[in-house]
């Protein structure tokens, strides 16, 4: 079975257009090397896939004969994913460069329409096209 038909069968993408294209892009490997969305995989084959920033790892236990439901993906695939690469996660999330300092870089909407009933001057986007005739 191909390697984008298998994530989407056992349910870790939501479409095949999304396992395709995580495929194309590199954060799927099968047996430690990069996959193409063509690759042929097979019971024992060990599967990386990068996504929300975890690299999981799963294992194929067998190949299923279409999409199935929920309650049976453990039956296919086994995830063998260290607990450390969740618990990694959860630190870069309280790290400081994680969230962006209020004040800093471009103003948001709210910030600029405050800006606007500061300086009471509406934006110049805003402006009727009358006072052009």
């Amino acid at each position: 079975m191909r390697i984008d038909k298998f994530l989407w069968s056992t349910r870790y993408f939501k479409t095949r257009n999304l396992a395709s294209n995580a495929c194309k892009k590199g954060q799927v490997k099968v047996n430690g090397h990069s996959a193409k969305p063509s690759k042929e995989v097979y019971p024992t084959d060990d599967i990386i896939v990068r996504k929300n920033q975890i690299d999981y790892q799963l294992q194929i236990l067998e190949i299923p004969p279409s999409r199935v439901g929920a309650k049976l993906v453990d039956i296919y695939r086994k995830d063998i994913t260290p607990k450390e690469a969740f618990e990694t996660n959860e630190l870069l999330k309280y790290s400081k460069d994680y969230y962006r300092k209020k004040g800093t870089g471009r103003p948001t909407k709210k910030d600029r329409r405050e800006i606007e009933d500061y300086l009471d001057t509406p934006s110049p986007f805003l402006e009727d096209d009358e006072s052009d005739n």
